[in-house]
């Protein structure tokens, strides 16, 4: 079963947008990209505050 994790390889800061790609098979760019309009057309006090919220709550992948 998949499981949304952050991303150890694919990452800028926490790996959140890179490991949301990775889940659901995109290029990431276009994760950061979409995330950054949102940000910006909200104010971006919230679109920080709910990254925050993702990089606590989006676990990292597991040791291998």
């Amino acid at each position: 079963m998949k499981k949304i994790v952050r991303s150890e390889t694919n990452k800028v800061f926490a790996g959140i947008c890179g490991g949301l790609g990775e889940y659901y098979e995109i290029d990431p760019v276009l994760i950061r990209l979409f995330w950054m309009i949102i940000v910006i057309a909200t104010g971006i006090f919230p679109g920080v505050i709910v990254y925050l919220l993702a990089i606590a709550i989006v676990p990292k992948p597991p040791n291998r």
